[in-house]
């Protein structure tokens, strides 16, 4: 096959890299967005955080697209981007000023700067701003008020193994039961279990010495009695059995005003609780009766004092990490009576306050030696960054107002009057595509007059009336859990029985739909829900 050269015209769209930014902020959390922020600020010299709210041509949008010079940065690329709609709240301002002179504002700057060297009247101690941070400094986890930092005190829990090991103190113990004591301790788990058993710990010290191997058992089973007498109670139990056991021989112990027949249910408890836990979960009174000797109604009582009971000892002492949702878009009422309007804006406390440096952008400008064009492609890029940034949060507004909109009724009457809504409503009005949209909707908050959701919660099917219109599919949920919630605990509402309440309503809704609404609700199934 003989080779040749030929010449062809084609057509293809490619994302340059300020469209692929743009598109990945957008789809960013606020979190998110801060960690990028935060590693932007550190990677570009010409990126700077400002305490107040930087005006347009502060931030160096204005200077977005104007093109550099070639002998600045060489093969600038252009980009085929369009300019975000400007915000509402974004104003005009002076040209962003040039490089300071030896003998102009910085020089007087200089010479107003107060000498760190002091003489000698009052210790000088520098401050965290040196260090490039302009938060002060803190101490013993108080702020500049002399208030203690929440995060910081969640952060500083005592845990389980301290509260065991400070009650211990009271103890008066020998060297070695105090030294088993303390090594039990340290072998819980986060729930308050000790999941290995004695002799697995013992083993594992002692090695192939028996001796030791038995008087170390020995010292561990009294200080497993010790430790399952601490609070709280139930710690040191090896299985949900034997912890229900102890707080229930607890229980029994302080009940000293306890009947004949209260005594009897006591004891009951605590023999269901060395029955197959398969049993307890299922209700299976019968059962139970039988292995117990018992009868059904004594079982039922024991019942409801094992519910009552707490399986994992240690939950309270486990350091959680809690996730704090802050909400992107505010929502608020404004207006009476048929006048009722909607006010929606951003959230000013997770919009990052950013400018171009303008000392460095001016000292720049004006010299124009090696290494110029790499520091040219760095002041670029911090005037794209900060401009996608402002897109992002353009896009979002334009977004939470079409939704706000949309669902009116929900702001004004709650989640039983939302409407049915699609990603593809919004695209259509708002001229965008239905994944910007779902980037946009995707672990961002809107703070209502209902509280907090994620805009993904605006969002769902249609289902058909009798009348021939249709029903938000979220509507369907707050109505399957206000049936739930005011059902008789005695005998609770199967999903057919909710399927018939929804048709008479005039909401056609299978069985099998309801199930799956209520399993997205984690609300249990009628049997499980009847009252013991």
């Amino acid at each position: 096959m003989k080779q040749g050269l030929s010449l062809r015209v084609s057509q293809h769209l490619a994302l340059t890299p300020q469209l692929q930014q743009s598109i990945r902020l957008l789809q960013l959390s606020t979190l998110e967005l801060s960690q990028e922020v935060e590693q932007m600020l550190d990677e570009n010299p010409f990126l700077e955080r400002t305490a107040e709210e930087a005006a347009r041509e502060e931030f160096g949008l204005d200077a977005v697209d104007t093109p550099i010079p070639r002998d600045e940065a060489g093969e600038a690329a252009e980009s085929d981007f369009a300019s975000a709609p400007a915000s509402s709240t974004t104003t005009t301002a002076s040209e962003t000023a040039s490089a300071p002179d030896a003998d102009g504002p910085a020089a007087e700057i200089a010479e107003r700067e107060p000498d760190w060297e002091g003489d000698g009247t009052v210790d000088m101690a520098p401050d965290d701003s040196e260090w490039g941070s302009d938060a002060p400094a803190r101490q013993n986890n108080l702020g500049e008020d002399g208030r203690a930092d929440a995060t910081e005190l969640a952060r500083s829990q005592e845990s389980l193994q301290s509260f065991l090991h400070r009650q211990a103190l009271s103890l008066r113990l020998n060297e070695n039961d105090s030294a088993a004591l303390r090594f039990l301790i340290e072998s819980l788990n986060d729930d308050g279990y000790l999941e290995d058993s004695l002799p697995a710990l013992a083993s594992g010290l002692a090695g192939d010495d028996n001796d030791q191997f038995d008087d170390l058992v020995h010292h561990f089973q009294v200080a497993l009695g010790l430790l399952q007498s601490l609070e709280p109670v139930g710690v040191g139990a090896r299985d949900l059995g034997e912890c229900l056991g102890i707080q229930l021989r607890a229980l029994a112990a302080e009940d000293r005003d306890a009947d004949e027949d209260q005594a009897q249910v006591y004891k009951i408890a605590i023999a269901i609780c060395k029955q197959p836990m398969e049993l307890l979960a299922r209700r299976d009174f019968k059962r139970l009766a039988t292995l117990t000797r018992s009868n059904e109604d004594v079982v039922r009582l024991a019942l409801q004092i094992i519910a009552r009971l707490e399986p994992k000892p240690g939950r309270r002492f486990v350091d959680v990490e809690r996730n704090i949702v802050i909400p992107d878009v505010i929502v608020t009422k404004t207006g009476r009576g048929t006048n009722i309007k909607f006010r929606v804006m951003l959230n000013p406390e997770v919009m990052p306050r950013l400018r171009v440096h303008d000392i460095y952008a001016g000292a720049l400008k004006s010299h124009k030696g090696e290494g110029s064009q790499a520091l040219s492609q760095r002041l670029q890029e911090a005037r794209w960054f900060i401009k996608n940034i402002q897109q992002r949060f353009d896009t979002i507004l334009r977004v939470s107002n079409a939704i706000v909109e949309r669902q009116k009724s929900y702001f004004v009457h709650g989640e039983l009057a939302m409407r049915p809504l699609v990603l593809r409503e919004i695209a259509d009005e708002l001229g965008l595509h239905e994944s910007t949209i779902s980037r946009v909707t995707t672990a961002k908050y809107m703070a209502t007059p209902f509280g907090t959701v994620e805009l993904k919660y605006f969002f769902g099917s249609a289902l058909g009336t009798e009348t021939g219109g249709n029903a938000s599919s979220t509507a369907v949920r707050a109505l399957i859990k206000q049936f739930v919630s005011s059902e008789s605990i005695k005998k609770p509402l199967s999903d057919s029985q909710i399927s018939e309440m929804l048709k008479e309503q005039g909401i056609e809704c299978a069985r099998r739909t309801v199930a799956k609404y209520r399993e997205a609700l984690r609300i249990a199934p009628a049997n499980l829900r009847k009252a013991l």
